[in-house]
């Protein structure tokens, strides 16, 4: 138990020394492995099929970007539902939509005929649409016919008209209304507009007024100014609306979002001029997320961050490290990647660590140091860290630099990037030792020295007028003094009550002094056994410990009447839920059998009416001629004679096995039986012998 509760107060110490940190800085890995593996789970097969032709097009398109290989086992099923779908004149906006877009991913063999017709609908719903969805679907529906064959005229005349009529949805704010009779604007709508515009915008057949344009990048400046932000630099959109369609979590309007201005900038190939920190800031949300728990969160999740990686607007760049806990008794080398937020390598470029802050600091060590690249294993690396790092938490500060002055245009670095590091070590120990002092002049009675890296158990001896002194000291790798999270002394009496004291720190060294005299209450009067227990621990100490260094026997004085009793203790659930002992039976000693000689002379002796009753047979005679020669007195004589067999039979099982009960129970039914077919059997030979004497 004592070993337990050491272990979690290490923990609970370290995970309170990691949220302090974390709260101005925080580590951002790109898309990894984890992540395929997740998707794999989550998107999960069900009679062949992902589900709804919606739900298997967000399936798709995450393996698309994950590298994930699942188009073959699904493609048969998946292409009849799309070709039935698209053939179906009663089939909707919203179901022709998504049809386009799985088959835009899986190809199937759909013809150009049937490309016609759908292209058809879709103009004649752009036309006579009003609702925001409606334009969504339609020219979406267009926008993919167009990406999939050549040979279907998807070009919409009168596009000015159409802009116009979507840009009637649209607000002060930068977010849009899903209708024109819906007062209440969307985060998540915006982003879909941002889609319906930049299709408009490919599909119109000549130039869009170029100031309608402009208006819709106003918007898009408009929409950023709103964003939400975190401490750690992550950026988001936040939904406030909800309707019939739903509520759209942070997570899927922002994705919305970057959906939206992608397809915007694609599609108008000019420069937004977007602030690099919140697409930096987006690109952190959409990473610190870590790996989502539902299907539609990671889609929107790995879609947001697929077009972030391959973004006309600018492309982010992630620096993380493979490991932010560093050893300096191992001498471990601090190693930085640079990656898209997909994972993908970086252009050119160096980075630099430039400050490093220790924690509750707000001083920092101006570094400016260079980090060799390693193109082996695509690191940066820092082979030795500065001379005035010790062990403890610290915030490494670096900044990116790009070399060629081209990938500055396409490629953002946000600046310099915080990063929580843990600079671990083993600590020395020194000067350990445990003594019983005189209480009124402070003489030493008796003094023991400690070993605490290995095993310690001494005895010691005191009253109520003495005093325990423990003190050690903590040293770094460095040599400078460390003061650790924790540092306790428990005594524990042998009838388990326990007794835990802080360790005080009087700069160069550790040490508590305990009067017993000031004790007696707290120990509730208790004279006998104490165990002593050391527990020193920080997260930054790798070679925390939790030492028994011995007992001390203490005599207390009487406890009076109206001291405090010691508190019951706690009964161990092993002892008492826990397996009893086991049952040992004792059986009866086995009976005083006769010898086996006397068993046999006794056996003898039974048999023998068995010989004489044949030797008497011999001896008169017997005829078995006048045995019954008919069927049934024959069988009832057999019968008789089965019987008698029987109760001969029974006699051996008696005295091999049979009790006596037992045995006359059956004798007395087998001597009903012999009565009965013995009486037919006499009555047949009598009937016989009376029909001789009269012949």
């Amino acid at each position: 138990m004592a070993r337990k509760t050491g272990i979690l107060v290490l923990a609970s110490v370290l995970l309170a020394s990691i949220a302090s940190i974390c709260d101005s800085a925080a580590i951002f890995n790109p898309i990894s492995d984890a992540h395929r593996s997740a998707a794999s789970e989550l998107f999960s097969l069900s009679d062949g099929s992902f589900g709804s032709l919606e739900e298997t097009y967000e399936a798709l398109r995450t393996f698309v970007v994950l590298g994930i290989e699942k188009e073959p086992v699904i493609r048969t099923s998946v292409c009849a539902s799309v070709a039935e779908t698209l053939s179906s004149p009663s089939s909707a906006l919203k179901d022709l939509f998504q049809a386009l877009r799985v088959n835009g991913i899986l190809k199937c063999e759909i013809n150009d005929k049937a490309f016609a017709e759908i292209a058809f609908r879709l103009k004649d719903s752009v036309n006579a649409a009003n609702l925001l969805l409606d334009f969504y679907h339609s020219i979406g529906g267009l926008m993919l016919i167009k990406d999939q064959t050549s040979e279907v005229d998807v070009h919409l005349g009168d596009a000015d008209r159409i802009f116009r009529s979507i840009k009637a949805l649209s607000q002060s704010d930068g977010r849009w209304r899903y209708s024109s009779n819906n007062p209440e604007s969307s985060t998540y709508a915006a982003g879909i507009a941002l889609e319906t515009v930049a299709g408009l915008i490919s599909l119109a057949s000549s130039e869009i007024d170029h100031s309608l344009v402009a208006t819709i990048k106003n918007d898009i400046m408009k929409l950023f100014d709103g964003v939400e932000r975190y401490d750690d630099g992550a950026c988001y959109f936040d939904e406030k609306f909800v309707d019939a369609h739903g509520h759209q979590d942070p997570l899927s309007a922002s994705s919305s979002v970057v959906r939206g201005i992608t397809a915007f900038a694609t599609a108008t190939e000019e420069s937004l001029n977007l602030p690099g920190d919140k697409i930096m800031g987006l690109a952190k949300f959409f990473l610190g997320v870590e790996i989502p728990g539902s299907a539609k969160d990671l889609y929107h999740q790995i879609d947001a961050l697929a077009c972030l990686g391959n973004s006309r607007v600018s492309v982010p760049l992630i620096l993380s490290l493979p490991a932010t806990v560093l050893s300096v008794s191992r001498k471990d080398q601090l190693k930085v990647r640079v990656n898209t937020v997909l994972g993908s390598s970086a252009p050119p470029l160096s980075v630099k660590l430039m400050q490093i802050f220790s924690s509750g600091s707000k001083d920092a060590s101006v570094i400016d140091q260079e980090l060799k690249f390693d193109p082996d294993h695509a690191v940066h690396v820092l082979e030795t860290l500065p001379k005035n790092i010790d062990v403890g938490k610290y915030i490494f500060s670096f900044e990116i630099s790009l070399q060629d002055p081209e990938h500055k245009k396409r490629y953002i670095t946000g600046g310099r990037t915080k990063v929580p590091i843990y600079i671990t070590g083993l600590i020395e120990v020194n000067n350990a030792e445990i003594a019983v002092l005189d209480s009124d002049i402070g003489s030493i009675e008796m003094q023991k020295k400690l070993d605490l890296s290995g095993e310690n158990d001494v005895a010691l001896l005191a009253n109520h007028l003495q005093k325990l002194r423990l003190s050690f000291q903590l040293t770094t790798p460095s040599g400078k003094a460390f003061k650790p999270h924790q540092a306790f002394l428990k005594l524990r009496h042998e009838s388990g009550v326990e007794h835990i004291f802080v360790v005080g720190d009087s700069g160069k060294k550790f040490e508590i002094i305990l009067d017993f005299l000031g004790l007696v209450e707290k120990f509730f009067y208790l004279s006998g056994k104490y165990d002593i227990q050391l527990t020193v621990g920080d997260f930054v100490m790798e070679n925390s410990f939790l030492r028994s260094l011995g007992h001390v026997e203490l005599d207390l004085p009487d406890a009076p009447e109206k001291a405090a009793r010691p508190p019951p203790q706690l009964v161990d659930s092993y002892s008492r839920y826990g397996p009893k002992a086991e049952i040992i039976h004792i059986f009866r000693s086995p009976e005083k059998r006769p010898p086996r000689e006397l068993s046999l002379a006794f056996l003898g002796f039974v048999l023998l009416p068995f010989i004489g009753f044949f030797a008497g047979l011999l001896y008169l005679r017997v005829n078995l001629k006048n045995l019954p020669r008919s069927t049934v007195p024959a069988t009832f004589a057999f019968l008789f004679h089965l019987g008698i067999a029987s109760v001969l039979l029974l006699y051996a099982l008696f005295w091999f096995k049979l009790d006596l009960f037992t045995t006359l129970k059956a004798l007395g039914i087998l001597g009903i039986f012999l009565m009965f077919v013995g009486h037919r059997t006499l009555s047949h030979l009598a009937s016989v012998s009376a029909k001789l004497k009269s012949a």
